[in-house]
């Protein structure tokens, strides 16, 4: 009997530990870094000489969400072209803990950034005049930061790999020169 319970503890102590160290090799989801107008600027201007497509989301927002893994795949199918993606995310405060378990679930491949609280209309107005901040949208951005366009509502993945072969394209012949 004695020796069953040693037995059973050292089970239990090797599980513990085995459990113990698998907790440790996951990586914590880190909250995106939240941005203002001029924040969403200096992002477009990191990509400068690189093919963008910047994708506006929310846990919730259905079609975001639906989309989203369709995104993620297409960042990597054409990343070994050059295709930078980015997230920036919409969610209030109240709903961090449905992104983080949005992200961890999803693990996207491209950086999320995180929209700050309050400037709404300043923030859209300085992403493209005259949109209203409405999602599911997405943005596309040749090599030189300019906007060559936008899918705003459904976009189904034949028209999104069309767009983005339209922006890894854009300005390739005088990508250097910018």
């Amino acid at each position: 009997m004695m020796r069953r319970m040693i037995s059973l503890g050292a089970v239990l102590g090797l599980a513990g530990v085995m459990a113990f160290a698998q907790a440790r090799k996951t990586v914590p989801v880190h909250d995106p870094k939240i941005i203002d107008a001029a924040g969403y600027q200096k992002l477009l201007e990191q990509y400068r000489g690189k093919p963008l497509v910047v994708t506006f989301w929310a846990t919730w927002c259905e079609p975001c969400r639906d989309e989203y893994p369709m995104l993620n795949e297409l960042a990597k199918q054409y990343a070994p072209k050059g295709l930078n993606v980015v997230g920036v995310n919409l969610d209030d405060d109240g709903d961090l803990i449905l992104m983080r378990r949005f992200l961890a679930r999803y693990k996207p491949v491209f950086p999320n950034v995180r929209k700050r609280k309050g400037g709404e209309a300043e923030f859209a107005n300085g992403v493209m005049p005259g949109w209203n901040g409405a999602i599911r949208v997405s943005f596309f951005y040749a090599r030189d930061v300019r906007q060559i366009g936008h899918l705003l509502g459904e976009g189904a993945r034949d028209t999104y790999e069309a767009a983005i072969r339209m922006v890894i394209s854009s300005g390739t012949s005088d990508a250097g020169s910018k």
